[in-house]
């Protein structure tokens, strides 16, 4: 991506500093175990914290100075989300006829509290309807790329537009709906209903790419639907040494996560991401 000269958004709130810097500490997990449980609770937005025996690491509450990787990976991410801000605000009105009111991004390290409940690193990035917020530790980026082979600045860039399409929905009046129905559903109906909508966030971040004008380069939409294919239930479910298991997916599978990115991307239109219609996703 080339971001020189790409404004950083102010929509930004960055609580690095107050704390949450990591101690590891020994036990529990070996090192492969627990870098998998942690993969699958990024990517599941649920923490997985109980499952770690107290193998993960610790969390500082001194003040600290940021690291300057951090302050590398907090300049990224406030540039991409300016490029959201820019994007939705013209398609969102165009599509749709609703005006964008763009999220704050909650920049954190190692835990942090939010309306929906408490954020850690193994939570992960996650959307919260409640204060219309997107919570990211920002050492999320290493983990992807040393860990789970989801390399490149524009497979970064995707995890951010992903949550940012998950705002979108909640301003569509698709988040709150969702809810409802799961309320209703039995368990694996449930599952299925989420699995919908993350593909829906999938397609409108495959929306948001077709439509980010003069940064992009050569590989970058190659490198955004391997991410979305290395996040997959089956291939993390794999990782964690489990045969797959479709009725408990929540996010759907390498294959579909891709496809419905891709679908976005080449469409460049809200309308190709309905998800919820369609009979074979």
């Amino acid at each position: 991506m080339r971001l020189r000269g790409v404004r950083r958004s102010s929509n930004v709130e960055d609580r690095r500093r107050s704390g949450g810097g990591r101690v590891a500490v020994g036990g529990g997990l070996g090192g492969i175990a627990l870098l998998v449980v942690l993969a699958i609770g990024y990517f599941a937005g649920v923490d997985v914290t109980p499952l770690l025996n107290d193998s993960t690491m610790q969390t500082s509450s001194e003040p600290r100075e940021l690291t300057p990787q951090e302050q590398l990976a907090g300049e990224f991410a406030a540039q991409v989300l300016a490029t959201t801000e820019q994007v939705w605000g013209q398609v969102l009105p165009e599509q749709a006829g609703i005006d964008y009111r763009p999220p704050v991004l909650v920049l954190f390290s190692g835990q942090t509290a939010s309306p929906c409940g408490g954020a850690s690193g193994a939570t992960g990035p996650f959307y919260c309807p409640l204060d219309q917020q997107a919570y990211l530790d920002t050492e999320f980026f290493a983990t992807m790329e040393q860990r789970l082979g989801a390399e490149g600045d524009f497979a970064a860039a995707y995890v951010i537009a992903h949550e940012v399409a998950h705002h979108v929905q909640n301003l569509l009046g698709i988040l709150p709906e969702v809810e409802k129905l799961r309320q209703r559903a039995s368990e694996v109906q449930a599952n299925a209903l989420t699995v919908r909508l993350e593909l829906q966030a999938d397609c409108l971040s495959g929306v948001w790419g077709s439509h980010v004008d003069g940064i992009l380069e050569p590989g970058d939409v190659e490198e955004a639907l391997n991410a979305a294919r290395m996040i997959g239930d089956d291939l993390l479910q794999k990782r964690a040494g489990r045969v797959p298991q479709p009725h408990t997916f929540t996010h759907g599978t390498s294959a579909q996560r891709s496809g419905w990115f891709a679908r976005g991307y080449e469409a460049g239109n809200i309308a190709a991401c309905d998800t919820f219609s369609s009979d074979d996703i």
